[in-house]
């Protein structure tokens, strides 16, 4: 029923476009320039992004995806490095590295992009910006014509995949960061206009140092709600979807639109609250509860079934398709074996309701997630499903103030999120922002000594073989402890009117809007 009432809705919007005699590129409407509209979920302060300031929380992406920002090295669909800004950088010692900035690069507003504007961009980004700091750990730089040298403070052998962050977006510092948020980068579209939770508007850099542009005016807008999404792109409101829900992928399986779609490391996946005072604690601290939570979620069933197929089941915390993605041994969806854990545990249900207790406290879970990531709430309500059959309620909240609940170890037992957590095509970053001591977003409180000891290794090895390997121990260490669950990865699809050319899917989830991008 839902459904035909979108589709009902959607045949509406449709005859009330052809009434006014104008679609998203009719000459009329846009004085004969070509313009595209872009429907993005993602593009919002719950993801903390409230601009495109790459110097701001997580801003950088909506960045360097729309193609107002680019970064010295980009990320292949096979993990490795390739040159973008920059045209080579080699690695002189354990702690030097040399990078020649490309001659011909230069900013939206004319200006030559050399080395010193690199580094005057990047003194500013550890300035301000707390993991970039941590990850980059730069201690000097120094700027002569092209050439950038960078001396960390320690071995740092993925220097060059961090500066790939979108973060790592190269912007002109002698403009600064405008009230507005439109920094001048150096991607083939210039920002005119950010409103958060709204849209982005974007024009044609004519300026652009590699290759022609060829919309002239672009409309980058927030749609959270997925039937709103579908009904727009259906009714020729928007020209492309990012984040359609895999229900309304059937709508568009037909000769008027076009898909692109690539395997991602973006992971739904959830990280225990073990904080001593969190009222959960006495729950979640029980290795029992823990492992029974890991067996009792049916990963498969979620993939199969709400995301129609469009994923894949994780073991690890990375896709098998990395060498660091593979060899970790983790727990199956048996609910026999969750019921005989807490069973032996002491977790029984003593008053016929469904739910176990032990020690007059009821075996409750609070599950705290989003919904900007259309996923995330279907995760919740399968593993609420499947978790209610071994004895195990589940209280979901999910709500685009997660960032703030989960620093308040009070409010929730377990945070299920969606990363991308091998978007630079190494493991450091997942550990590095989640799991460590020092880890910014470590909002469980984790603590693993030989984790820690595992870290330091990773951090001074250089060659990538021994990195999966360390790796894959760092992994297992986290999936013995049950503390950190790893459900699925997302096959990433965006949908587009049939005239759209050059917007296709990349493993990293970064580039989207490119100089490529065309209509017909």
């Amino acid at each position: 029923m839902k459904k035909i009432l979108a589709l009902l809705l959607a045949l509406c919007m449709v005859l009330g476009l052809a009434a006014c005699g104008s679609g998203s590129n009719a000459p009329a409407a846009s004085g004969g320039k070509k313009t595209f509209v872009f429907g993005d979920t993602t593009f919002n302060a719950e993801n903390e992004e409230p601009d495109i300031n790459p110097h701001y929380a997580y801003s950088g992406w909506p960045c360097i995806r729309y193609g107002v920002g680019e970064t010295l090295m980009k990320i292949a669909d096979d993990g490795s490095l390739q040159p973008w800004l920059a045209e080579s950088a080699t690695n002189i010692n354990e702690t030097s590295w040399e990078i020649m900035i490309k001659d011909a690069v230069c900013f939206s507003n004319g200006k030559k992009c050399d080395a010193a504007a690199v580094k005057a961009c990047l003194e500013h980004l550890i300035e301000v910006h707390e993991r970039a700091a941590d990850n980059l750990k730069i201690a000097s730089m120094e700027a002569d014509g092209q050439k950038l040298t960078i001396v960390t403070s320690e071995p740092n052998p993925i220097l060059m995949n961090y500066l790939s962050e979108a973060y790592g977006c190269i912007i002109d510092m002698e403009v600064g960061i405008p009230e507005n948020g439109c920094v001048v980068g150096t991607g083939p579209y210039v920002a005119t206009e950010v409103v958060t939770d709204d849209h982005v508007s974007l024009v044609k850099n004519t300026n652009y140092w590699d290759g022609e542009v060829h919309i002239d005016e672009i409309t980058v807008r927030t749609i959270s709600d997925g039937d709103t999404l579908a009904m727009a792109l259906q009714s020729g409101e928007i020209d492309a979807a990012y984040g359609m829900a895999y229900a309304s992928y059937p709508l568009f399986e037909n000769d008027n639109y076009k898909f692109t779609s690539i395997q991602t490391s973006r992971c739904f996946w959830g990280m225990v609250n073990l904080h001593v005072e969190n009222p959960g604690y006495a729950i979640m601290s029980d290795p029992a509860v823990r492992k029974a939570i890991a067996l009792g979620i049916n990963k498969q069933g979620f993939v199969d079934v709400l995301l129609n197929g469009y994923g894949y089941t994780a073991t690890g915390a990375f896709p098998d398709s990395f060498a660091f993605g593979q060899g970790v041994n983790t727990v199956s969806y048996d609910p026999a074996q969750a019921k005989a854990v807490l069973e032996q545990a002491g977790w029984v249900d003593t008053d016929g309701d469904g739910i176990r207790e032990k020690d007059g406290q009821k075996l409750s879970i609070r599950w705290l997630t989003y919904p900007s990531r259309q996923e995330l709430p279907l995760l919740a309500e399968s593993a609420q499903a499947t978790l209610k059959e071994i004895g195990i309620e589940v209280q979901i909240n999910s709500t685009k103030d997660h960032n703030s609940i989960r620093k308040d170890p009070t409010q929730w037992d377990i945070w299920v999120s969606a990363n991308v957590n091998a978007g630079l095509g190494d493991p450091a970053n997942f550990f590095d922002t989640y799991c460590l001591d020092a880890s910014i977003k470590n909002s469980g409180g984790h603590h693993s000594d030989r984790l820690e000891k595992l870290a330091v290794q990773l951090r001074g090895t250089f060659d990538p073989a021994a990195r999966a390997k360390i790796a894959v121990e760092m992994q297992q260490e986290l999936l013995d402890d049950n503390s950190y669950i790893f459900c699925s990865f997302l096959r990433m699809s965006m949908i587009m009117q049939k005239g759209v050319t050059g917007l296709e899917a990349h493993t990293c989830d970064f580039y989207e809007l490119t100089a490529a991008l065309d209509i017909n």
